[in-house]
């Protein structure tokens, strides 16, 4: 199940605090700005709902880490869920199954990221489209929950290998909100 937070604008860090655990509230703190600190706990906070409703998991989840970074809970190895954030939103999935997220915001659309990240079909794709900022953004989104759902992460291996034509892969564009989220669960 997917959960989400677009308002992240009022969202109240200082009483969110209470409501973290020991180890969400000194990575959130870690953060040098009020954006990383809020949507650090915003999604945190999303999963804790995630986990209550879907589960009936009332304890403050405490995370360990696979080799590659991929966050996973202690004392639930059955439960998988992957969260992600940016400026506009943050999005939270749990599933009895592996599962990838990413959201990013829509940002200027630049050809060297392009020719850095996609295929040549891909880049053929953006470049052409209506609107090449979105259509990257798509993309970008879509690569990413794929890695995530591996536990490869981004740095695993070069995301022009990544292909996403063969997974279904859901992705939902919020123009008003200028983001973009794709979500995908493994089997």
């Amino acid at each position: 199940m997917l959960y989400l937070n677009d308002d992240i604008a009022h969202f109240d860090f200082e009483a969110a605090l209470p409501l973290l655990s020991e180890q969400r509230r000194k990575q959130a703190l870690k953060f040098k700005h009020e954006q990383g600190r809020k949507t650090c706990a915003a999604a945190y906070l999303l999963l804790c709902e995630a986990l209550r409703k879907e589960y009936g998991i009332t304890e403050k989840p405490v995370f360990e880490y696979s080799e590659h970074g991929k966050p996973m809970l202690v004392g639930f190895p059955k439960i998988h869920f992957n969260f992600s954030h940016c400026r506009e939103a943050v999005v939270c999935v749990v599933s009895d199954h592996p599962v990838g997220v990413d959201v990013e915001s829509i940002r200027e659309y630049k050809e060297s990221l392009v020719n850095y990240t996609m295929n040549e079909d891909e880049a053929q794709q953006i470049i052409h489209s209506e609107n090449p900022a979105l259509t990257f953004t798509k993309f970008w989104t879509r690569k990413e929950a794929l890695l995530k759902l591996t536990g490869e992460g981004i740095g695993g291996r070069s995301m022009k290998e990544v292909l996403t034509g063969t997974e279904e892969i859901e992705t939902v564009v919020c123009k008003e909100k200028n983001y973009v989220y794709s979500v995908v669960f493994g089997k």
